[in-house]
C-alpha cells in the first residue's frame, strides 16, 4: 500500500484500561503507563493511524495524561523533541468504550468496524489480508487493545471480530501490548511489494 508519510488512514487504535482482566481472570481497571503512551503513539504515527485513543474511566489518570500531553505538545517537550510532539499529537482521551464508539462514529460518519486483539484463539477471525483489503477500500476501522491480561468479556460486546493472535515458534506467548501493537500495525499497514503473497 503506497502512501505519503503524512497521510492519515481511516484506522484508529484504542488502548483500553477498563474493563480488562488481571492474571486471575477478574475484571479490573489498569493504570496508564508512560511507556504505552509514548511507544504506541510513535508506532501509530509511523503507520498512519488517525487517532490513538486512551480509554480510562479514572479522572486522575486522564488528568495525568493531559499534563504529559501538554508538556510534549505545547511545553518544553515540543521544542526539545518535535518528532515526539508530532506522535503524541494523535492521542485522544475517552472515559469509556461507549464514548469511544460515539466519537469514532461521529468522526467517520459511520460506525467503524471494531476488531479486538487476543493472545488466545478466538471466533470470528478476520485474517490480516482481509483487513488490509478493507483498509485499502477506506473502510473505517477501530482496533482495540487491552492492557493487563487482555480485554474483559464485557468489553467485547460491541466487537465485530478478532485479529488472529500472534505466535512465536514456541509455547511462550506473553508480549507487551506495545510490542503486540507494533507487530499488528506492521502486518496491516506496512508498505508491501505488490507481488507479495496476501497472507
Amino acid at each position: 500500500m503506497k502512501r505519503d508519510d503524512a497521510r492519515r488512514l481511516p484506522v484508529d487504535l484504542a488502548l483500553v484500561h477498563y474493563p480488562v482482566l488481571n492474571r486471575r481472570g477478574e475484571t479490573i481497571g489498569a493504570a496508564v503507563t508512560n511507556l504505552d503512551l509514548h511507544d504506541i503513539a510513535r508506532a501509530a504515527r509511523t503507520y498512519g493511524i488517525d487517532t490513538y485513543w486512551l480509554v480510562t474511566p479514572f479522572r486522575e489518570q486522564r488528568q495525568m495524561v493531559g499534563e504529559i500531553l501538554d508538556h510534549w505538545r505545547r511545553g518544553h517537550g515540543a521544542l526539545y523533541n518535535p518528532l515526539r510532539s508530532e506522535a503524541l499529537s494523535r492521542i485522544g482521551l475517552c472515559a469509556d468504550l461507549e464514548e469511544l464508539l460515539e466519537r469514532t462514529t461521529e468522526k467517520w460518519g459511520e460506525k467503524p468496524l471494531v476488531l479486538a486483539t487476543s493472545a488466545g484463539a478466538a471466533d470470528a477471525l478476520f485474517p490480516y489480508g482481509r483487513v488490509r483489503g478493507l483498509i485499502s477500500d477506506r473502510r473505517p476501522l477501530l482496533l482495540l487493545f487491552g492492557t493487563g491480561w487482555g480485554l474483559a468479556p464485557e468489553a467485547l460486546v460491541s466487537v465485530d471480530g478478532f485479529l488472529p493472535p500472534l505466535h512465536g515458534p514456541g509455547e511462550y506467548n506473553h508480549l507487551s501490548v506495545r510490542s503486540a501493537a507494533s507487530i499488528i500495525l506492521d502486518r496491516l499497514l506496512a508498505d508491501r511489494d505488490e507481488n507479495e503473497e496476501n497472507k
